[in-house]
């Protein structure tokens, strides 16, 4: 997540190579959140929408591919987008009744009313977050991924006690520095980037040995950004748990059991796993860390 912005000749190196990438396995997914009943209303008449007949969605600015397209979340094109209005429709409003809204990463799931209805950001669900805010179900299940620069000594790794004397690198806030911390647990201090595209920035000009980011992002990287790094590997499920990305909500709000029928509803028909052959991957072949 979090790359710097492509244009349109990069998007199409990622449709072209996107055999190589990474679908998971969504067939479960982690329970949503909040207090709101199960059985509340749903009908769009009745949601409580921060604005009467408007459905408010959040995202980062920049938005990055794969995730978005042309950093313009209204566009309709881009996993991310694609899902934020297939939910929309599933709750009865029309793309012109969604209003996109500017909400940097780490206040998405900071704690406090927020003024979006639901977040999309590659937001992972967990449990310290869940103590802030609420998540719709996992719409999207993620693993993260170590790339580094062809050649490297990094670049060589084949487990994860190969990387723990590399310089690692990754974004505030994220489950992929949580990954370095707590999995790879290098013995050198973590670089951390308030926004992924300075943290490949940093491995461009050799400020760290390899960074870490959700696999689709590093593919993203490594096929149309970042063309002299490769994925070095992709890390397994940590917890029991799959790593899921979930729709944010105000704590306790109204909507969270709607949305998340509505994220229930778009993966029992095949709608999330068809936008995500269109704009993510259909196969995987980064090799697994142990």
């Amino acid at each position: 997540m979090r790359t710097a912005f492509a244009a349109a000749a990069a998007a199409s190196v990622l449709v072209l190579t996107a055999a190589a990438c990474a679908p998971q396995d969504d067939t479960s997914t982690s329970s949503a959140s909040g207090s709101a009943s199960a059985s509340a209303s749903c009908s769009t008449s009745s949601l409580a929408t921060k604005t009467g007949g408007k459905l408010t969605v959040g995202t980062d600015n920049p938005a990055y591919d794969p995730w978005f397209s042309d950093d313009n979340p209204s566009n309709g094109k881009g996993f991310e987008s694609a899902v934020a209005y297939a939910v929309a429709k599933q709750l009865g409003f029309d793309k012109s009744d969604v209003v996109w809204q500017k909400v940097a990463f780490n206040n998405a799931f900071a704690a406090g009313t927020k003024s979006f209805d639901f977040d999309i950001n590659q937001v992972s669900i967990n449990a310290d977050r869940k103590k802030a805010v609420d998540f719709s179900s996992g719409y999207y299940t993620v693993r993260q991924a170590v790339i580094a620069l062809k050649g490297s000594t990094a670049a060589k790794a084949t487990s994860i006690a190969d990387l723990k004397k590399v310089k690692l690198g990754a974004q505030v806030g994220t489950t992929s520095l949580d990954y370095i911390n707590d999995v790879i647990k290098p013995t050198q201090d973590v670089a951390v980037y308030q926004k992924n595209d300075l943290a490949t920035a940093a491995l461009k000009n050799g400020q760290v040995d390899a960074i870490v980011y959700d696999l689709p992002t590093a593919f993203y990287i490594t096929s149309a950004e970042l063309t002299d790094a490769k994925i070095v590997g992709q890390f397994e499920n940590t917890g029991g748990g799959q790593e899921q990305f979930g729709l944010v909500l105000d704590k306790g709000s109204k909507l969270t059991s709607c949305v998340s029928k509505a994220v229930d509803a778009l993966r029992a028909d095949g709608t999330l796993a068809a936008i995500e052959k269109t704009w993510l991957s259909d196969a995987v072949d980064a090799p697994v860390l142990k």
